[in-house]
């Protein structure tokens, strides 16, 4: 009797000691699957032009995220060079970023109603791994616009009574309240973000991201600034929408085009720009110091974004269309998913 009672401790301390392993690497596993690993330095998750043009479009490590209008906006990737197309999740996406190992991006809703592998059918700001799955929901509030730097995101969103704009860290800690009025992030060079006031001016400040401290640099009146090297480019309020770029190192600022311009993007050695005229309104290309411009598409379009290969850009009010241009081409057409 007395063997039997010390196997029957032996094995209770015996399950018991498996059961605490068990219990251990259940912690340790979740503890490691809801770790977000960090970003390389220097990331930034999309170009400023893409983000001012709805962030439709994203390119990272020689893969084209993007939002897709032939498929209720949901989100697919592809190759630079349009081939390999493939959907990664049914959510209705905007303001596409990318940095490390995931993506992030606002969701209008879930284009499945009924499946389960699905966040909440409702928008909210997602991060999920560069397949588009395992989406985990940053904020519910609706972002007006985004952008990934390093480990943080900084998020101008809608608020319930005024704008709200903040950083966030990518494992939603560290939320920080940073103004309470609109900063667009989109713009953003070496952990400086380039934006326009929107108080008392429309001048040009810088916010470094290093301290969040925020100092305006030139007393312009602009609106919708992307830096693209040593300009920052962006329509000028004074002069009937122009497109103008100013220099950091010289500061000074010259006119592109004569044109009176609804949006813009730059990048690749190209500006893109839909022209806002009455009688004749086009999409536009030139080289970025305004040489060399020629007509794209005639018509009013919107939405341009670009990638390392193609321009894309959608007719104006027009959600279902996709139009694709080699940069520097001016022969458009209409995107199809049967190009590969």
């Amino acid at each position: 009797m007395a063997k039997d009672g010390k196997k029957q401790k032996r094995s209770y301390i015996i399950t018991g000691i498996i059961a605490g392993v068990v219990v251990a690497l259940l912690v340790v596993g979740a503890f490691f699957s809801d770790r977000v690993t960090s970003n390389p330095p220097g990331t930034i998750g999309n170009t400023a032009g893409n983000l001012n043009n709805a962030g439709l479009f994203c390119e990272y490590n020689d893969t084209v995220y993007f939002s897709n209008p032939l498929d209720n906006g949901t989100l697919y990737a592809m190759n630079p060079d349009e081939t390999n197309i493939r959907k990664l999740n049914s959510m209705q996406v905007r303001n596409i970023l990318a940095g490390g190992d995931y993506l992030y991006y606002f969701q209008l809703k879930s284009g499945d109603t009924t499946g389960f592998g699905t966040v909440a059918n409702t928008h909210a700001f997602n991060r999920c791994n560069l397949k588009g799955e395992q989406a985990v929901t940053i904020t519910r509030d609706v972002v007006v616009s985004g952008q990934l730097i390093d480990d943080y995101l900084y998020l101008l969103t809608a608020g319930k009574t005024q704008p709200s704009f903040y950083k966030i860290k990518t494992d939603k800690t560290n939320k920080t309240e940073l103004a309470n009025y609109s900063i667009n992030p989109a713009s953003v060079s070496n952990g400086i973000i380039y934006y326009n006031g929107t108080q008392d001016n429309h001048a040009l400040y810088r916010l470094n991201t290093a301290n969040d401290v925020a100092e305006e640099i030139w007393a312009g009146n602009l609106w919708n600034p992307v830096i693209n090297g040593d300009y920052i480019y962006y329509m000028d309020l004074v002069s009937d929408y122009k497109l103008c770029r100013y220099s950091l190192s010289t500061q000074t600022s010259e006119v592109l085009t004569h044109d009176r311009v609804d949006c813009f993007n730059v990048g690749s050695g190209y500006i893109y720009y839909q022209t806002n005229d009455a009688t004749n309104p086009q999409l536009k290309c030139m080289h970025t110091d305004g040489s060399n411009v020629i007509t794209v598409a005639n018509g009013i379009f919107s939405n341009i974004n670009m990638t390392s290969q193609y321009v894309y850009f959608q007719e104006f009010d027009v959600e279902a269309s996709l139009y694709h241009c080699r940069l520097g081409s001016d022969r458009a057409t209409l995107f199809s998913m049967d190009n590969q």
